[in-house]
C-alpha cells in the first residue's frame, strides 16, 4: 500500500484558510438564461480550509469533483460542487472561482445580421457548515458618448469604449438570476451597446443612437444601481464603470460599493 503523506499529522499548529489548485483551464458546461448549456473553457481556482493538525490536501480530489460536476454548472450546482468537495476533504470550508468567456448571439440593430459577443463572466462560490456564498460577475463593453463634449461642441462629441462590471449576490442560488440578465442591465445603461458585426446602416444607427443618449460614467453607474436595487432576485450588488477615454491621457471611472438591495432608499429613487 502506498504511503499517504498528505494524511499524516502536522505538529506546527498552523491552520490554513485556502489550500488547493489555481489557474486550471478546464472545459465546463454553464447553464444559460434560455434553458440551455454553453460549453466554455473556464480558468478555475478551487480551495479548502486545512485544519492545523492536517499536513496536506489531496489535490487529485479537486479534479475528481470538478469533472463529475462539469456538465451541469450554474450558481446552485456550483454550490453543491464545493459542498461535495468540502465533505470529501473533511474541511470546514471549500471555495471555487470559475472565470470564463460567455458568448451571446446579437443581431445588428438595422440589418439584423447575427454575430456572437463575448462577455467576461465569473462565478464564485463558498460552502461552509452555516453560510454558503454565491457571487456572479459580468464585465460588459458599452459605448459612452460624453455629455459635456456634446454640449460644448459645434459638431460631434467624443465617445469611447466603456467597461461595466457588475457583481451580484443572489438571494437564492437556486433562483433564476442569470449572467444574461446582468449583461442586459449593463448594455441598457450605456449610450449604446457594442456589436461584433455592423453593416453601414447599423453603424449609422449606433452612432446616432449613442449621440442621442450621452452618458458620463457616473450616469451609467447610477442607472445600473437603480435597476439592480429593485430586483427581488438579488441580495447585494456592486457596480464599477470605467471609460477608456478617447481624448484624455487617463481612464475615467465611477463605482458603487457593495450595497444591499433596497439600500438606495429614497435617495436612489429621486425623492425630494
Amino acid at each position: 500500500m502506498l504511503k499517504d503523506v498528505q494524511a499524516e499529522p502536522d505538529a506546527r499548529g498552523v491552520p490554513l484558510n485556502d489550500v488547493g489548485i489555481d489557474e486550471l483551464r478546464y472545459p465546463v458546461l454553464v447553464a444559460d438564461g434560455q434553458g440551455g448549456k454553453r460549453e466554455v473553457v473556464a480558468t478555475i481556482t478551487m480551495s479548502v480550509s486545512l485544519a492545523p493538525d492536517v499536513k496536506g490536501a489531496h489535490l487529485s480530489r479537486f479534479i475528481d469533483v470538478l469533472h463529475e460536476w462539469r456538465d451541469q454548472l450554474g450558481p446552485d450546482s456550483a454550490l453543491r460542487l464545493v459542498d461535495d468537495l468540502r465533505q470529501r476533504m473533511g474541511s470546514e470550508t471549500a471555495r471555487a472561482t470559475l472565470a470564463f468567456p460567455y458568448f451571446l448571439e446579437r443581431h445588428a440593430p438595422v440589418s439584423g445580421h447575427a454575430s456572437f459577443m463575448d462577455y467576461a463572466c465569473t462565478l464564485t462560490v463558498t460552502a461552509t457548515d452555516t453560510a454558503p456564498f454565491v457571487s456572479q460577475r459580468v464585465k460588459v463593453p458599452v459605448t459612452s458618448v460624453c455629455p459635456c463634449s456634446k454640449a460644448i461642441s459645434d459638431r460631434g462629441a467624443h465617445n469611447q469604449r466603456g467597461w461595466v462590471t457588475i457583481d451580484a449576490q443572489p438571494n437564492d442560488p437556486r433562483g433564476e438570476l442569470w449572467f444574461d440578465d446582468l449583461i442586459e442591465v449593463a448594455e441598457a445603461a450605456g449610450s449604446s451597446p457594442v456589436y461584433a458585426l455592423l453593416k453601414r446602416p447599423d453603424e449609422r444607427h449606433v452612432t446616432m443612437a449613442g449621440y442621442d443618449n450621452p452618458k458620463f460614467v457616473e450616469d451609467i453607474a447610477r442607472d445600473i444601481a437603480r435597476t439592480l436595487d429593485t430586483d427581488p432576485r438579488i441580495a447585494r450588488y456592486a457596480v464599477k464603470v470605467v471609460n477608456d477615454e478617447s481624448i484624455h491621457n487617463h481612464a475615467a471611472y465611477a463605482q458603487v460599493p457593495w450595497t444591499t438591495v433596497g439600500g438606495l432608499g429614497n435617495a436612489g429613487r429621486g425623492a425630494s
